[in-house]
């Protein structure tokens, strides 16, 4: 069983850039397909940006396309989002989960099919 641990949140001005990083103990994250999430209060979850658990594939909410990039690095067992020019809308709590598929190229969209979740991270950018 994988554990997450999110952090690089904070708060950033309009057209600023965070890099959030996932950190994984108790498995690999190559074994996974893994998500990044946020959520602001009042408001379902929502997918922002995926990576297949072969690493090659990328799925990313049309809010964010051309804005974030996701990664993973092997050696560190960590997957990152970095977030460039940065909204007051993409200010939420955002949360990297894992999805235990077999497939190599799926990419989740829906949070109910993540299977672990780390604590999230508060980004807040001002404007």
């Amino acid at each position: 069983q994988v554990q997450l641990v999110e952090s690089g949140g904070g708060l950033v001005q309009a057209g600023g850039s965070l890099r959030l990083s996932c950190a994984a103990s108790g498995d690999t994250v190559s074994t996974y397909a893994m998500g990044w999430f946020r959520q602001v209060p009042g408001k379902e979850r929502e997918f922002v940006a995926g990576l297949s658990r072969s690493g090659g594939g990328r799925a990313y909410a049309d809010s964010v396309k051309g804005r974030f990039t996701i990664s993973r690095d092997n050696a560190k067992n960590t997957v990152d989002l970095q977030m460039d020019s940065l909204k007051p809308e993409d200010t939420a709590v955002y949360f990297c989960a894992a999805d235990r598929t077999r497939s190599l190229v799926i990419i989740r969209t829906l949070g109910l099919e993540y299977d672990y979740w780390g604590q999230g991270t508060q980004v807040t950018v001002s404007s």
